[in-house]
């Protein structure tokens, strides 16, 4: 089997979607569910060492992925726009509760 031969530019952006992508996917992680907990009626500190206990995973997890994804603009779609769309989400929540 050839081994594949890629560009800088595609290493570069595999590399930053898999630091800043995982980073700005575990970022919509904890907004989002630290509101949901919130809301859900726990207290703040506990939903909040919760969240960072499990945003450790979540980064691995997102971070693998980032390499996994056989194109690099879906890991750019799946890790950016879902940690977009997670960060709103939680801030909305947030913003709800009150």
């Amino acid at each position: 089997m050839p081994a594949a031969v890629h560009s800088g530019w595609h290493i570069v952006s595999r590399v930053g979607a898999g630091i800043f992508g995982a980073y700005l996917f575990t970022w919509g992680f904890g907004a989002l569910a630290v509101a949901a907990l919130l809301a859900a009626g726990l207290e703040f500190h506990e939903a909040l060492s919760l969240v960072s206990i499990l945003g450790f995973l979540v980064y691995l997890a997102a971070f693998c992925f980032a390499f996994i994804a056989t194109r690099v603009a879906r890991a750019w779609l799946v890790l950016g726009g879902g940690g977009a769309l997670m960060t709103v989400a939680g801030w909305w929540l947030s913003r709800a509760l009150g």
